[in-house]
């Protein structure tokens, strides 16, 4: 039965990836280098976005640096940073991962906020028809103690603007940062 973004986005197993890693706004996913090291991040990449309940309120990234993998970003469990480096140090290659991401503290509040931003920005037609409903979603909503941070890749600048007036306009926000990252044209 396919389920409806809506009830997918909210249900308590999200099982929607996040941004693709590739494109996250870490900028340090696709590394130019030896044709191994090419492989090693494609790898990579492919391990993270399949980990299960990798959601749009985390944010994954990573660089790759010979044999060496770093992960950086920030995920609301802590089973997904040790499953993001136990996916990755199997993979052929790679001989040593530094995990430095980060994990979110648990917070109702923050999971509220969540929630909201995840209905201000997605709900809205303009934004949910064309970073909605897609298999990856590239929009992280990474929210911290009330501080929210907007991750990811956007198609235009208009769309940036707008998603973040949208996070701005959730109650209880204390502060956005938008580093969405527009593609260029």
């Amino acid at each position: 039965m396919r389920r409806t973004l809506f009830s997918a986005i909210f249900s308590a197993m999200l099982v929607l990836p996040a941004a693709a890693v590739a494109q996250s706004s870490h900028n340090d996913s696709f590394v130019h280098g030896p044709a191994n090291e090419s492989r090693i991040a494609q790898e990579v990449r492919h391990q993270l976005i399949m980990l299960p309940y990798y959601t749009i309120f985390d944010d994954l990234g990573f660089n790759v640096q010979g044999s060496t993998v770093t992960l950086v970003g920030a995920v609301t469990r802590p089973t997904l940073k040790s499953d993001a480096e136990n996916v990755v140090k199997h993979i052929e290659g790679v001989t040593q991962v530094v995990n430095q991401i980060k994990v979110l503290p648990v917070s109702d509040f923050d999971w509220q906020i969540r929630r909201a931003l995840a209905r201000a920005i997605y709900g809205d037609p303009q934004i949910g028809t064309r970073y909605g409903n897609q298999a990856l979603p590239s929009i992280h909503i990474i929210v911290e103690n009330g501080h929210v941070t907007l991750e990811g890749v956007v198609a235009n600048a208009f769309d940036k603007n707008l998603i973040g007036m949208r996070a701005n306009s959730v109650p209880n926000v204390f502060s956005v940062t938008n580093n969405l990252q527009v593609v260029k044209e």
